[in-house]
């Protein structure tokens, strides 16, 4: 395959928080130079002048979008999805399942597995699956259907993780339930991470869960945990002041207030704050009546709910999101971009995404610039998306 060069580009750079005029040489989907000298010889020539580049979005928490959920999914579904993630300038995702019988949920990680690098159409790359049902408090179940939760199972995990590997994998899991320590400390062990979720855990279980069994994440912060009491923190105060933990954050302004996502950014450090979207088959779709899971819900003016009134994820887009971000925190597009790309990617050990460095996978979008960004262009692994 010939190499690829986009030139003449303001490119971001991760490490410094800036954007650098340079040129960005690929090959084979990868990083494989960046130079501010020449191209080399016989390159296939990307011009971009004036123009920005910056990493592709790193979804870790989605459930679907255009019409189409993961759980339950087609092959076909999935390439569909893949391709409108792409469109919206998110390039790697976790394809995030919901609680389901554990036939259904071994079959949809059957049809997400043969798409993971999308050979023979172009979309955004799957990572790998997150497990976010089954293992979850019913008293926080949220959305989720109370007759799919069970108790934590080695059984059940070895099922799973059969399926699951060797792509990266990522668990939800209420700390509280019986046997969470075995099941979280086996995740672990096999290389798979975990996240702290749907949970009436109080602040003793959670610090031991993160610090002693091995989980390193938590679950859409704030929503669907115990909530913050000055004399019984819980696991939302535990997410917010364990300096070593990722804490997702869902912002479409819906789901927690802009002065909450602003305390969130304030209090963790820079590099354990993961943007997500928990978007589910409505996003980039009409508002209507739709499905995760077998279970219904309903999107109006913006807000997913279920039949009780539940809030039941998002319609977001990542991109959207991270502007959301600049807005409600009051920054630059140079100090959130790492919230939707590299963060997200080391939270479930995916070191090869989320930069433009060499060595990465040759993902970007083409923004017209960083006050009021805008995409222009998408590419994964140096293919360009179409949009239209």
């Amino acid at each position: 395959m010939a190499k690829k060069a986009f030139i003449n580009g303001y490119v971001f750079n991760t490490n410094s928080e800036s954007f650098v005029r340079c040129n960005v040489i690929c090959e084979d989907g990868f990083i494989c130079d960046i130079t501010s000298n020449f191209v080399p010889h016989g390159c296939e020539v990307i011009d971009i002048s004036g123009k920005y580049l910056i990493p592709g979005m790193v979804d870790v928490h989605t459930h679907g979008i255009g019409g189409y959920d993961f759980c339950g999914a087609t092959e076909e579904n999935v390439k569909e999805m893949c391709k409108a993630y792409a469109k919206n300038g998110t390039t790697s995702v976790m394809a995030t399942l919901a609680s389901d019988r554990m036939s259904r949920l071994i079959d949809s990680v059957f049809s997400i597995n043969p798409n993971r690098l999308n050979e023979g159409y172009r979309g955004a790359n799957i990572l790998g699956v997150h497990m976010e049902g089954r293992y979850l408090n019913p008293e926080k179940r949220g959305a989720h259907a109370t007759e799919y939760l069970a108790l934590p199972n080695l059984k059940e995990l070895e099922s799973l993780t059969s399926a699951m590997l060797p792509a990266p994998m990522h668990f939800s899991v209420a700390p509280e339930l019986e046997g969470s320590e075995a099941f979280i400390k086996r995740i672990v062990e096999i290389g798979g991470t975990v996240g702290i979720a749907h949970t009436n855990a109080t602040y003793e279980q959670a610090y031991t869960a993160i610090k002693e069994w091995g989980a390193t994440s938590f679950t859409h912060t704030f929503n669907a945990m115990t909530s913050v009491h000055h004399r019984n923190p819980g696991a939302t105060v535990c997410a917010m002041t364990c300096d070593d933990a990722y804490a997702e954050v869902i912002c479409d302004g819906h789901h927690l207030a802009p002065a909450i996502v602003n305390l969130i950014y304030k209090s963790k450090p820079k590099d354990k704050m993961v943007l997500i979207t928990d978007s589910l088959a409505a996003a980039g779709s009409p508002e209507g009546e739709y499905e995760i899971s077998g279970a219904k819900y309903i999107v109006k003016n913006g807000h997913c709910v279920n039949e009780f009134g539940t809030i039941a994820g998002s319609i977001l887009a990542l991109f959207e999101g991270m502007k959301n971000f600049m807005k409600f925190c009051n920054i630059p597009l140079i100090h959130a971009l790492k919230y939707a790309t590299i963060n997200p990617a080391k939270m479930v050990n995916a070191d090869f995404i989320g930069k433009i460095e060499k060595g990465y996978q040759a993902d970007f979008i083409v923004i017209n610039n960083p006050d009021a960004p805008k995409i222009l262009d998408v590419y994964v692994g140096a293919n360009k998306i179409q949009r239209d």
